[in-house]
């Protein structure tokens, strides 16, 4: 195990995961980390190299938030090969699919930093911001908000001012990803051990600031003039070590980003509507018609900004439509794990007569 630290911190092995190794583990496994998910087969690397491995029954028993999904850690027998069981999460970013089924998507786990994406021109958009933010507190992955093609734009302080309005103590930053000299700022976050994932629509910069910080193989691409838009670039999340010992996970750009499990976070990024709220005269208040409203009374006095509350109702509206639909898939999951048990109990017995 010792001979391979240096090679795990690259890739973002840390005290936490380190503490839930028994010492049999220690002598009998080896820590690797998912750095893609396929069809029926993952793909992980310990440091020094990378191994493929099947999606057993074992695997694909779990419920939808426990499979793997880019940057789980795992074990596996240094004798076989084979898997042998999953580490605890310290944080996951998910979302609602898109799609009528409504299923729980898993974007990348164990990480410490988002890095949210956006630009300097026709891109930026608070809602989505707020949306982003309130995924990442609900995943308790520290945010920063990256505004990349600074030298695009004549005024670049004025998206930071705006981005600065969705928390007292949210970090902002400018950065120009072809002057390495900007990326100063963000070297605070990308140090060994570290692990990174960069969220934001296709155009904003994304592979670009990866190859900038030190990931080499990404693909980028020109974005359309007429509305700041660009093709995807990456097709897939991918784990990129830096040349600083911190390890990047690059995603796909992300057009729908559905909420779920997310009300902490939603309450983090409108904290001043949550602290309204607390003056309100029901407890149960929508901030409609109800009177003694206290929210409502801020928005007459124009203490809080309509924009700021229609986009609290629009994601506490759609966290709790999914939540719904969540909660029936979680028991319709339950159910088959429960009848699949019955079956297999059911073969055991037949076998014995």
């Amino acid at each position: 195990m010792s001979l391979q630290n240096d090679a795990l911190t690259r890739l973002g092995w840390n005290a936490s995961l380190q503490q839930q190794l028994t010492l049999e583990d220690i002598e009998q496994t080896v820590p690797c980390r998912v750095s893609a998910v396929h069809r029926g087969q993952i793909i992980v690397s310990h440091g020094e190299g990378e191994l493929t491995l099947a999606l057993t029954g074992k695997m694909l028993q779990q419920r939808a938030e426990h499979q793997m999904t880019v940057g789980d850690w795992l074990l596996v027998s240094r004798e076989t090969g084979a898997f042998v069981r999953q580490l605890e999460r310290f944080s996951l970013i998910q979302r609602q699919s898109a799609g009528t089924d409504k299923s729980q998507q898993l974007i990348v786990a164990n990480v410490d930093t988002l890095f949210i994406v956006t630009s300097c021109n026709d891109d930026f958009n608070l809602s989505r911001l707020e949306r982003y933010l309130a995924i990442a507190y609900s995943a308790e992955v520290y945010p920063v908000i990256v505004l990349t093609k600074q030298d695009m734009s004549d005024t670049p302080q004025s998206y930071m001012d705006q981005a600065r309005t969705l928390g007292a103590n949210l970090i902002v930053e400018t950065v120009n990803a072809l002057d390495p000299t900007t990326l100063n700022v963000l070297q605070n976050w990308c140090k060994p051990g570290q692990s990174i994932a960069l969220v934001g629509s296709s155009g904003v910069g994304k592979s670009t600031l990866a190859n900038a910080l030190g990931a080499k193989s990404q693909k980028t691409g020109d974005i359309r003039e007429d509305d700041a838009k660009g093709r995807h670039t990456t097709t897939q999340r991918s784990l990129l070590p830096l040349d600083n010992g911190a390890v990047l996970i690059d995603n796909p750009g992300i057009r729908e980003l559905g909420m779920v499990d997310a009300v902490a976070g939603l309450v983090t990024v409108f904290e001043e509507i949550a602290e309204l709220s607390q003056n309100c005269r029901f407890s149960d208040c929508q901030h409609d018609q109800e009177p003694g409203c206290a929210v409502k009374a801020a928005l007459e006095k124009e203490e809080l900004s309509e924009r700021r509350m229609k986009s609290y109702t629009k994601l506490m509206a759609e966290q709790e439509r999914n939540a719904a639909t969540t909660a029936e898939r979680r028991k319709k999951e339950k159910a088959t794990v429960k009848f699949h048990k019955k079956i297999q109990s059911q073969k055991k017995l037949s076998r014995r007569y």
